[in-house]
């Protein structure tokens, strides 16, 4: 495999961070996880923009700016034979604060550590499309919005990885996180979305969450749909009696889930509301691609 590591391309044997770097001392960083399909990347400028979003939130300075991105993202997937015909990419790009002294100080820090991996995108498994997937609702609360923004997309990833093993624990696919006042918000790499009475439900982004770029296409594709749309606060006695319920990220695209704490969703089978954005994503994702070569 081919990195790109500080400007060059180079072994993966060879990609090779101190252990003075701060995203490895402290969580110092932010990321981005991207898709193509084949040679495509799906919603590459708004994946690039967050980034340095995120990045100027923790006053971060990426050396390469943004219009440079989208070329090196192509060359990382043609590098490593990927982004093609054969297999879609699965694109990380990781910017931490670079080596320096102990010290939180940011100024201990000169150079930032820029990596983007490409390899062969591995989606879920089939089946799970077709029979959705299990959800318990997570001891661990999200982190306070106030104390840390969720719109920074740091690589500081504690808070998801305690909820991610609680579900892994019972054999449930994910875990759902509550806030501080018992709404619920996301899960640990996803959106959550939840019909009740044929309204398309979502935690508001005040609730806590990422405001997640397949969350953002997925409203578009429900409006267009002429669907009823509520972003609000929701408890989990609200999400216990909707008729349907699916997560959404990049990689996986629209997830139905069919259990939450071991009680079913409905009739415990992937909804049609969830079936009909499904198929509308898959038939308008040429619109959220890059433009063809």
């Amino acid at each position: 495999m081919w990195i790109f590591l500080n400007g060059k391309f180079v072994r993966q044997e060879d990609a090779v961070v101190s252990v003075f770097d701060h995203g490895f001392l402290y969580g110092d960083g932010v990321y981005e996880t991207i898709r193509s399909y084949g040679s495509r990347i799906f919603m590459c400028d708004h994946h690039i923009a967050r980034l340095f979003r995120s990045a100027e939130a923790i006053g971060l300075t990426i050396p390469f700016p943004e219009k440079e991105w989208p070329d090196l993202l192509h060359e990382a997937m043609r590098r490593n034979d990927v982004g093609n015909d054969r297999r879609d990419a699965y694109l990380r790009i990781t910017s931490s604060r670079g080596p320096g002294d102990i010290g939180l100080d940011p100024s201990l820090c000169p150079n930032p550590t820029i990596v983007i991996i490409a390899k062969p995108l591995v989606p879920p498994a089939s089946q799970l499309y077709e029979q959705g997937v299990s959800l318990i609702v997570a001891k661990t609360r999200r982190n306070l919005p106030s104390a840390l923004s969720p719109q920074i997309k740091a690589t500081n990833f504690l808070n998801n990885i305690l909820a991610k093993r609680e579900a892994i624990a019972v054999g449930a696919f994910d875990s759902l996180l509550l806030n501080w006042e018992n709404d619920i918000t996301e899960c640990t790499v996803s959106n959550l979305f939840f019909i009740t009475s044929g309204r398309v439900q979502t935690p508001a982004v005040e609730c806590g969450i990422l405001d997640g770029i397949t969350r953002e296409v997925v409203l578009r594709l429900a409006k267009d749909q002429r669907l009823p749309v509520d972003e609000s606060r929701f408890t989990v006695d609200r999400l216990h009696q909707a008729d349907e319920c699916f997560l959404t990220n990049t990689s996986m695209e629209i997830m139905p889930v069919t259990s939450i704490d071991g009680r079913p969703v409905g009739s415990g089978k992937p909804g049609p509301i969830t079936r009909s954005l499904q198929t509308s994503f898959r038939e308008k994702r040429e619109h959220f691609l890059e433009p063809a070569p």
